[in-house]
């Protein structure tokens, strides 16, 4: 496999990376999005002494750094407490980081070896499917890193970490694993049916945006974790079913804030034509290597000739899940029954592509969502496309729950800084690893823990300051605050859409798990 990964590097690398790419340090030409431009520009930043916005150039900061919202409580809090926000370096100058293809390229394929220590819990679905669960512990060398699971009683921060949607484990989920166990957090990182080793049990592959199998992990790890908050983050096309969860589940998630790494928001036109040739067609190839193992299991619901010679993701999508079964007759009728029944998995009985998107859309439920999201964005990401194209600027400055960090430069889940990022600590203060020193933190890395801290303390004092209230008017406010630590914040209308009644649904006792 790491052979093929440097085979696809050089391959850029000679195709696309050198004729596209400018020398470093040359100036950017000014973008013609008038909107993006002066959202740029227009930020106040909260440095001491710092020059005003309103007398700065339209291209004088390369670390120009913008979150762009609605107007609310919770948005000054961030721009106040968030330092980290307005503290963004990007490498300059001849350093091979200074190009956001070059680092693209460096955070989601060159080989990395983690010092993080992983446990792994497959985990039986209601369908008899399998995902599994790859738990952070600890770092190595550190006295607690022979440990194999985290007691039930911990308080520490749970961060679900959900990767793109290849499977991927990209240099960046590690080290986002490795900062967060230095911040007292507990990762988790959840692979969906057949990506990373996860054993493919049923005729079945999960949809690009159906949070079926993510809703039925959330639910384990409350039952592993209940005293703890559950924070969420998606990297790159991973943020689209993470998307998708906190939209069908609504104020029901159980997640307290999220944070999407370069996400990629409007996926339909991101599959028909937003990717460069050279970037689709390794990912095709990694796909095709992934899928290869179950060809001929495969070959009784899709039509596996067609979708092996496949030469875009467009095709193998539809291949996948949007072709009628050829073999229908030969299903098992169980399996034939829950695939008609199942929006998770199985072949779009419609046939249609539309249809598809219809129901896998990260942002069709959007308006449900009911916690905290930031997305980390870079203008130059070349896998995501141009922002004035697939950023939807009118959902963060309509919706107050979704907010926008979008910098100058960065490229896809790279975000490479000048310097180390320091001064982040959890809502829940200092856990297991916080005294372990670690290797250089993305930029991005260090605004995700950062926000999570912020919108925690927010929100607390939001409580505090409630209960103040009430016991002011006499009504008692006792119940209100221990409320506060296992639910979503939210200030929407709470509709329970999603059950977790765990012993209904499971006998633990008889899970997947080692």
């Amino acid at each position: 496999m790491l052979g093929w990964l440097v085979a696809v590097g050089c391959v850029i690398l000679v195709a696309w990376i050198w004729p596209r790419t400018k020398y470093p340090g040359s100036k950017k030409k000014p973008s013609s999005d008038a909107l993006l431009t002066g959202l740029l520009t227009g930020i106040p930043q909260a440095k001491a002494g710092e020059t005003p916005a309103s007398d700065r150039g339209h291209e004088k900061s390369a670390s120009a750094v913008a979150l762009i919202c609605k107007p609310s409580a919770l948005a000054n809090y961030l721009l106040k407490h968030c330092r980290t926000f307005n503290n963004y370096s990007p490498c300059v100058g001849w350093s091979w980081r200074a190009s956001a293809i070059l680092q693209s390229v460096y955070d989601t394929c060159w080989p990395y070896s983690s010092p993080v220590q992983f446990v792994r819990d497959h985990l039986q679905l209601s369908d008899e499917g399998l995902v599994s669960l790859d738990w952070a512990l600890a770092l190595c060398g550190t006295s607690s890193h022979k440990r194999r699971r985290t007691s039930s009683t911990s308080n520490s921060p749970v961060l679900l970490i959900i990767p793109n949607s290849f499977g991927k484990i990209t240099r960046n989920v590690l080290k986002l694993c490795e900062a967060a166990l230095s911040h007292g957090y507990l990762p988790v990182v959840f692979n969906r049916r057949s990506h990373n080793g996860t054993p493919l049990t049923t005729l079945k592959l999960q949809q690009f945006g159906d949070p079926a199998d993510l809703r039925e992990a959330v639910r384990y790890i409350r039952y592993r974790q209940p005293a703890g908050r559950l924070y969420a983050a998606g990297e790159s096309t991973g943020a689209g079913l993470l998307l998708s969860y906190l939209g069908e589940c609504g104020s029901s998630s159980y997640v307290t804030a999220a944070v999407c790494l370069s996400p990629v928001f409007r996926c339909q036109s991101w599959f028909e034509s937003g990717l460069p040739r050279a970037v689709q067609w390794a990912l095709v190839l990694y796909q095709k290597m992934s899928l290869s193992r179950y060809r001929t299991v495969l070959g009784e619901t899709v039509h596996a000739d067609s979708l092996f010679s496949s030469s875009s993701l467009r095709g193998l999508e539809e291949g996948l899940f949007c072709q009628t079964p050829h073999k229908s007759t030969s299903l098992p009728a169980t399996t034939t029954a829950t695939t008609a029944t199942s929006g998770s998995t199985g072949p779009n009985t419609s046939g249609s592509w539309e249809a598809y998107w219809d129901r896998n859309e990260p942002l069709r439920d959007v308006d449900e969502v009911a916690i905290p999201v930031l997305s980390v964005c870079a203008r130059d990401d070349p896998v995501r496309g141009p922002p004035r194209y697939t950023l939807p600027l009118e959902l963060f400055q309509t919706n107050p729950h979704f907010f926008l960090l979008l910098t100058e430069h960065g490229g896809h889940c790279g975000f490479s800084a000048q310097a180390p990022v320091t001064g982040v600590a959890p809502g829940s203060g200092s856990g297991s690893g916080g005294g372990v020193g670690m290797p250089r933190t993305s930029w991005s890395h260090g605004a995700l823990l950062e926000f999570f801290r912020a919108t925690t303390d927010f929100f607390a004092s939001e409580e505090r300051a409630k209960q103040l209230a009430a016991r002011r008017r006499g009504l008692g406010g006792g119940m209100a605050g221990r409320s506060f630590r296992n639910r979503s914040i939210s200030t929407c209308k709470r509709v329970p859409e999603c059950s977790h009644n765990i012993h209904a649904i499971y006998s633990w006792q008889r899970s997947y798990t080692r």
